[in-house]
């Protein structure tokens, strides 16, 4: 009995001590629960063709590094395995409605040939599912995809080619993208990009029906080139990467009651004006293009964003001996005129580039970065003879 006591004693004792090296270890100063104890993050759910689907229901805690948006720890958890996406989408009249632009946290505007503008839509924290019409490659549009940290994915079907100045193919080669993280239709093909003669809802020439899904392009760039969210070396893709700085938005009580925004790229051409209408209640605009309310093909609702950056570049002929000289430049490195609205107000500063992969650099009047609204960024890039008229 003696023995038995002793024993019990002494295991009693152990118990006491294993347990209060655990509780100190876990809820002491440095322990696991000052630390926070995370949970595992639900996978998302795919739709039929594809495209991830997120819990909405789950607290937007997250902000997306590369337009300030918040969303959930799920959707921060999925974004935080690829690098962000670039796609060249075609703004020709005939290929609209076109698909993916709603989910873009960036897209650049600016025209590619004979008063017809382009966009370059920059996709990284949400799924667009499908998208396109995806059309070529110009010199201008690759050094705003470079400012996308490292080697970041470039979407296109071919592209200037013609020696010289714009020669955007030769370029990209030149940047080592080659192969890479340029995503060019003609190497890839079939199934990762096919034609869809029946989605714009209407006749359309063969040239405004290529399509993609923002899904198969970044399974392509993981599998087949070894780009992920870092690449084959383990670099990050946020390497060299400078995020822009946000605010919350202005209160209901300080926003105007309107704003209208018109923009035209070239005035002969009204097929591609461009009006923005200030929505005071979503603190956002709403686009119209050539005076038709602009929509998603995918979504069948208008296009907005919370902020409008006009960006006033030297525009130039190639002088390449291209047909009709319609090879454009832009001079997108240096300085200029930016105009930004946002919260119904407008904002005139100054742009900066200092290189190819710099970011371009917004400032207001007194010198100071602009910080702009949590949402989409959209970049309207205007010849310095560019007409913006606001109401």
């Amino acid at each position: 009995m003696k023995k038995n006591t002793i024993y019990s004693i002494l295991l009693t004792l152990a118990v006491y001590f294993l347990t209060a090296g655990l509780s100190y270890f876990v809820f002491s100063p440095g322990g696991i629960a000052s630390q926070g104890i995370t949970s595992p993050v639900a996978a998302p759910s795919k739709a039929a063709d594809g495209q991830t689907i997120f819990d909405s229901n789950q607290p937007k805690t997250e902000s997306c590094p590369i337009n300030g948006a918040l969303y959930s720890k799920q959707q921060r958890a999925w974004w935080e395995k690829h690098r962000p996406l670039g796609i060249m989408i075609e703004n020709h009249q005939e290929a609209r409605p076109q698909s993916g632009l709603s989910s873009a946290d960036t897209i650049y505007e600016t025209v590619a040939e004979g008063g017809i503008t382009r966009f370059l839509a920059i996709f990284y924290c949400q799924d667009a599912g499908q998208v396109g019409p995806i059309r070529s490659a110009r010199t201008y549009f690759l050094d705003f995809a470079s400012e996308y940290g490292d080697h970041p994915l470039y979407t296109h079907v071919g592209g200037a080619n013609q020696p010289g100045p714009a020669d955007a193919l030769s370029q990209i080669n030149d940047y080592d993208w080659g192969g890479y993280n340029d995503m060019n239709q003609f190497a890839i093909g079939f199934p990762v990009f096919w034609r869809d003669s029946n989605r714009l809802g209407h006749p359309a020439a063969t040239e405004h029906t290529m399509y993609s899904t923002t899904g198969k392009l970044w399974e392509y760039a993981a599998v087949t080139r070894g780009l992920k969210d870092t690449d084959k070396k383990g670099t990050a893709w946020t390497e060299g990467f400078t995020p822009y700085s946000f605010k919350e938005d202005t209160a209901t009580s300080g926003r105007p009651t309107s704003q209208t925004v018109h923009l035209e790229f070239w005035s002969s051409d009204k097929n591609y004006f461009v009006d923005w209408t200030y929505d005071p209640v979503a603190n956002e605009y709403k686009r119209a293009n050539s005076g038709v309310i602009h929509i998603d093909r995918d979504t069948n609702k208008q296009l907005t964003t919370k902020n409008i950056v006009v960006l006033s570049m030297v525009e130039s002929s190639a002088n390449d001996g291209y047909e009709n000289n319609a090879h454009l430049l832009y001079k997108t490195k240096g300085t200029g005129k930016a105009t930004v609205f946002m919260d119904g107000k407008k904002i005139t500063g100054t742009w900066k580039k200092s290189g190819r992969t710099a970011r371009t650099i917004i400032t207001d009047s007194s010198g100071n970065p602009v910080k702009f609204n949590y949402g989409k960024i959209w970049f309207e890039i205007l010849p310095t003879d560019g007409v913006v008229t606001v109401k």
